[in-house]
């Protein structure tokens, strides 16, 4: 690189926190036999398994402390193959525990249990696993630099049932599953919460004060011996899809039809170090994008990761502070970057306190950054990945990261480094800086290097919070894996808030909150300087319950100007029954019309409701109305005003099989979109979709109304299996 790598950020002289001594071991008996998962609490092995003796579960969200009046009794066992763990969730009112049958994931308005294990036990990796008294399963990966991840989809099992004095689950968690070094006196992190959605309050053991996390707090699991069974898994898959548009005259052109295949494999090297492998992989995408109104947009939309190949364990490639969402960046691996990729790599694991990833893909439809057109036609893209990590106590490390594209001449190579740390109670600090060179053939003026760095430092306690970020992008900087807003910039934002918690504990207000926001710096590229303070309140209610509102004062550099970028925002959400979830916001302020050219002040309008029904545990109906509209500021003309309208039905038959609806209007486009989905998934992998989507449109200028322009049909069908 034509710029030295900064090194490692030197770590100051400060008082770590040491490993908990407070926290219990748990001593976990081998099962004889292992117990059917099925919710039901009768089997030998838990009879033979004594509950651990946790004692009280302390709230943590949204307020800390509370002792959980609700009795939870767990218990744990395991055997050659697998984890168990059994919850029985007494409750006192039996007959308002919610619940539902529902996709994965989709529970988090129920009451539901569960744990996070640290099967590695070194303070950077854990599994979160959470069921509904159904058997419906959350999951989540959580790293100590990206938090949770909710992404990726472990396979394990999971059971539930109502009872007449609470609930019941069971989990059953495969060795394949996770990793851990095995051998003899296997140590496991492990903490347990659960949730009661009527009081919507959360609660865990050992509890999780304000400040810490699952690191800093879990228990631990000792295993005589447990191994890891060899891991080797393949993935097979296979699609088709039947697409046909509406000619000219108005009759439909003759359709078209696809089919692809493909394999993914995995082998477990050791019980710590994966390799995962792809050729072909199916990539289509049966679930669509979350909604977001696309109209008048400084920044791109960020899509989340979906594809199964690269959402296992990226975790490890997010960048501390640099992968929150609160800046600049949200992404430095976005894997969405590889758009059609031919083939596929990726090596992940553990070393002692060391953890690493290396990825590698071809990408065979990439995007063309610097618009060079036909000399990158049908040339593949390669992307290398690396990242490493230094385990440094419960939750803190030191990291780097290398990253390089290779395309038709053109290279981007990025280094950097990161550090996270926790110190004392409550304060944690953030910092990485990267620096990127790029360069193209037969193009030196179309090269460019740059730095880009972050620092934050946060405190919390129950009844102050504190934050302050720093972040620094100079205008050369390109980082080709990442997804960032812009460069060329320098800025820090500073947040603080202070809580009261009624005393009165049947309140139906748990919290209110007085906050305050700022943001300063300077825009290079705009060669202006921005400012934005915030002011708010805002109060957790009982039913999942919240009220917000707040007033905003600024301004905005765009084109080599400033505007005013005042601002008004209400929101609120509240579980009304145990059926019916209510939510929306207003917002109204000063804009900008965001034309390179010719940009101009306005007065934007936006206002959201979103109404959940669920008349019984199976169906789901979801409606949204979004409605955004912009005035000119010089003589109140109309700019825009968009109108949408989301519908999305779901039955769920069971756990593995369900129907859904989707349907959108769209006024700003005169458009109609539908989408129908029968899906069937066994495990996370094995599945079975068909679909059928079509586009509805009001040509404009044209006689007539609505008409069907495209449709289509897609079949898909992928099948794991473990040796």
């Amino acid at each position: 690189m034509k710029r030295h790598i900064m090194p490692i950020l030197l770590l100051l002289t400060i008082s770590l926190p040491a490993a908990a001594q407070d926290r219990p071991d748990f001593k976990i008996r081998r099962a004889e036999k292992p117990p059917a998962i099925d919710g039901v609490l009768d089997d030998a092995a838990w009879h033979a398994a004594k509950p651990l003796p946790t004692g009280d579960w302390l709230s943590y969200d949204p307020l800390y402390g509370e002792k959980q009046a609700q009795r939870t009794e767990v218990r744990s066992t395991y055997d050659d193959r697998y984890l168990y763990f059994s919850f029985y969730c007494f409750d006192t009112e039996p007959d308002k525990i919610r619940t539902t049958i529902a996709r994965r994931d989709n529970v988090f308005n129920d009451d539901w249990v569960g744990l996070s294990l640290d099967s590695g036990g070194n303070g950077q990796t854990s599994y979160h696993l959470m069921v509904n008294p159904s058997g419906i399963q959350m999951d989540a990966l959580n790293t100590s630099s990206s938090g949770e991840r909710w992404e990726a989809d472990l396979v394990w099992d999971s059971g539930g049932r109502v009872t007449e004095d609470g609930y019941t689950v069971e989990i059953r968690v495969p060795l394949q599953s996770i990793r851990f070094k095995g051998g003899d006196n296997v140590r496991m992190g492990i903490l347990f919460w659960r949730r009661i959605s009527r009081l919507g309050v959360s609660a865990a053991w050992p509890d999780i004060p304000p400040g810490q996390w699952v690191f800093n707090r879990h228990a631990h699991l000792l295993f005589d011996h447990v191994k890891q069974p060899p891991l080797i898994e393949v993935l097979p898959s296979a699609t088709y899809s039947i697409n046909q548009t509406r000619g000219p005259a108005g009759t439909w052109n003759v359709s078209t039809g696809k089919s692809d295949v493909g394999l993914s494999a995995k082998y477990g090297i050791t019980s710590s170090v994966t390799l995962d492998a792809t050729i072909n992989p199916d990539f289509s995408q049966v679930e669509s994008d979350a909604f977001q109104v696309q109209v008048n947009q400084r920044f791109p939309v960020f899509f989340s990761e979906k594809r199964p190949f690269f959402m296992e364990g990226m975790g490890l490639f997010n960048l501390a502070g640099g992968d929150s969402g609160d800046g600049n960046m949200l992404a430095s691996v976005h894997t969405r970057r590889i758009v059609n990729p031919f083939w596929g790599s990726k090596l992940t694991g553990s070393a002692g306190k060391a953890t690493f990833g290396l990825l590698s893909a071809s990408d065979e439809s990439p995007q063309d950054i610097g618009n060079r057109g036909a000399p990158v036609d049908g040339k593949n893209k390669l992307f290398t990945i690396a990242r490493a990590i230094y385990g440094i106590g419960e939750s803190n490390y030191a990291g780097g990261i290398v990253s390089d594209t290779e395309h038709a001449g053109r290279y981007n190579r990025v280094g950097g480094s990161d550090v996270s740390l926790r110190f004392k109670k409550g304060h944690q600090m953030n910092a990485m800086v990267l620096s990127s060179t790029t360069s193209v053939r037969n193009a030196p003026s179309a090269g460019s290097d740059g730095i880009a760095g972050q620092f934050s430092y946060s405190f919390n306690s129950r009844p102050f919070s504190f934050a302050s970020q720093t972040e620094h992008y100079d205008k050369g900087f390109q980082m080709d894996t990442a997804f960032y807003n812009r460069t060329g910039f320098t800025s820090n934002w500073t947040y603080a808030e202070h809580s009261r918690y009624p005393k009165d504990k049947k309140s139906w207000i748990k919290r209110y909150t007085v906050f305050y926001w700022n943001k300063a710096g300077r825009d290079r590229l705009q060669r202006e300087s921005e400012a934005f303070h915030l002011f708010g309140f805002r109060t957790n209610l009982t039913r999942q319950g919240f009220f917000r509102i707040d007033r905003g004062f600024g301004h905005e550099p765009w084109a080599g100007r400033k505007f005013k970028s005042d601002n008004f925002r209400v929101q609120g959400g509240i579980q009304v029954t145990r059926w019916l979830n209510l939510n929306g916001n207003f917002n109204r302020g000063w804009g900008i019309y965001y034309d390179p050219v010719h940009p101009f002040q306005g007065r934007n309008r936006s206002a959201r409701i979103n109404v959940t029904f669920q008349p019984n545990s199976r169906f789901n109906q979801n409606v949204s109305f979004n409605k955004v509209s912009f005035n000119r500021a010089s003589d109140g003309s109309r700019v825009y005003d968009v109108r949408i309208l989301n519908s999305r039905s779901t039955y769920q038959f069971n756990k593995h099989f369900f129907l859904r609806a989707i349907g959108q209007y769209d006024s700003s486009r005169r458009r109609v979109l539908t989408d129908f989905l029968a899906s069937y998934e066994l495990v996370p992998g094995s599945v079975m979709h068909a679909g059928y989507g079509s586009l509805i449109e009001k040509p404009d200028g044209r006689p007539g109304g609505y008409q069907s322009v495209s449709r289509g049909l897609f079949f898909k069908v992928s099948y794991l299996h473990r040796f």
